[in-house]
């Protein structure tokens, strides 16, 4: 711990007897700290980046043992709490999410840098010579949830891009997200980076983050990521820029064309898969002459699904299931567990006259075998990510080859979808001349 840190971080046993005023004052110190070494790491080369992401990932797998015994220590805590079987599964980690999460940085290192990459370039008619280029967003704040993979994936697209960034992952995945951070920070201490472009505020708790949401000029950007209820509390409380990330009321259209066999296996993986993640389906929007509607659920009954039904939709279901009705909460509902919304609709136009309504723009699929079907559901879609025959499931950074994710923005302005390295960069205009004046 350097003196500046001391100085400026009490220990966690005594934040709660922080006043207001030392609280601001503490989280503002840590933003100040991460600004300096933003503007360290903005200028480091690729080179540098890549080799402490390929330290750290080795480092993960070199201390796992550090990071599963601080994992225990969280899950034991949450189970004892009564936290839900679905939401501990997004807590707990092994030693194959582990290596997963060292593969993704291994990933994140060969991916091109875009700190510098030219989007737009031309010499104008006056001579002028033009160029848009990439450069880091800055100081980058991430509030998330109990996720603690989520803290490794968006400090490597952090660091990869040029951004420091600050921490704030949450009470139920403290001990984790400790041993996490510290391996990084320990990484770039060694191979001559800054530590503090990886800072948290876990120590003081809602607090600090309600600290760093208000920081305007201290946070360039700030990325909440987890349920309804902590996204809407962040945008709705931070004075600085926010880019909105994804409640996933997720639908999938089975068309009356689609295959029986693939509609059973993309059902099955889009809802059984891993229920507790935002790319899960939470809505089967069945067409009315669907061949293959029967077999999908009684698949999803098999496989311990409840379905929520309207009245339509149930006689389709396998003879003695027992489902109840599906009523307006349900079709709006992201239930992140084995339950399923189902509605049946007459025409691919009905479904997205339901989306429309109900979506929050993460993403949608369709499973059919009419091309015009697709083309109009593809057309007719308004989120974030659109998806004929496959799995919701493979809306996610790493699947779609970004390396990792920050979260999948679900608004329309700057990032989109799975946000990745490029999406952690903004653009700077530089233009030289020879004298030029403008008349």
């Amino acid at each position: 711990m350097t003196d500046l840190q001391a100085e400026t971080t009490p220990r966690t046993d005594d934040a709660e007897a922080l006043s207001p005023e030392q609280l601001t004052t503490a989280v503002h110190a840590i933003a100040d700290r991460a600004r300096v070494a933003s503007r360290v790491l903005g200028r480091a080369n690729r080179t540098r980046k890549d080799r402490v992401l390929l330290a750290v990932a080795a480092a993960l797998v070199a201390r796992r043992d550090v990071v599963l015994a601080a994992n225990r220590t969280d899950v034991e805590r949450g189970r004892a709490s009564g936290t839900s079987a679905y939401l501990l599964d997004r807590l707990s980690l092994d030693p194959a999410r582990i290596d997963k999460l060292a593969d993704a940085l291994t990933e994140l290192a060969a991916l091109p840098d875009p700190v510098g990459t030219a989007v737009r370039a031309e010499t104008l008619p006056n001579g002028l010579r033009m160029r848009q280029v990439r450069v880091p967003l800055g100081v980058v704040a991430a509030i998330y949830e109990a996720r603690p993979n989520v803290t490794v994936d968006i400090a490597g697209l952090a660091l990869k891009s040029g951004n420091a960034v600050i921490l704030r992952g949450g009470s139920a995945a403290a001990a984790t997200n400790a041993a996490l951070v510290g391996i990084i920070r320990d990484t770039l201490e060694d191979h001559g980076l800054p530590d503090d472009a990886v800072l948290t505020v876990d120590e003081f708790g809602r607090e600090g983050a309600q600290v760093l949401m208000q920081a305007r000029g201290r946070i360039d950007v700030l990325i909440p990521r987890g349920g309804r209820e902590l996204i809407q509390s962040v945008v709705t409380t931070a004075r600085v820029p926010v880019i909105e990330t994804g409640e996933g009321n997720v639908h999938i259209l089975l068309d009356e064309s689609a295959d029986e066999e693939m509609a059973v296996d993309i059902l099955l993986n889009a809802k059984t898969q891993r229920p507790s993640v935002c790319n899960t389906v939470e809505t089967l929007l069945v067409h009315s002459r669907s061949r293959a509607a029967a077999a999908v659920l009684a698949a999803l009954v098999r496989a311990g699904v409840v379905l929520h039904v309207d009245e339509r939709s149930r006689a389709l279901l396998p003879a003695g299931a027992d489902a109840p009705p599906a009523t307006e909460d349900d079709w709006g509902r992201e239930y992140m567990q084995l339950d399923l919304a189902v509605r049946t609709v007459d025409s691919v136009d009905e479904a997205l006259q339901h989306i429309r309504r109900w979506s929050t723009g993460h993403s949608e699929a369709i499973i059919t075998d009419s091309l015009a079907s697709a083309e109009e559901f593809i057309a007719g879609v308004d989120s974030a990510a659109v998806l004929v025959n496959a799995s919701t499931r493979f809306v996610d950074g790493g699947e779609l080859g970004l390396g990792a994710e920050v979260g999948i923005s679900t608004q329309k302005m700057h990032a989109r979808g799975p946000m990745g390295l490029a999406e952690l960069t903004t653009t700077k205009w530089i233009v030289q001349g020879e004298g030029q004046v403008r008349r």
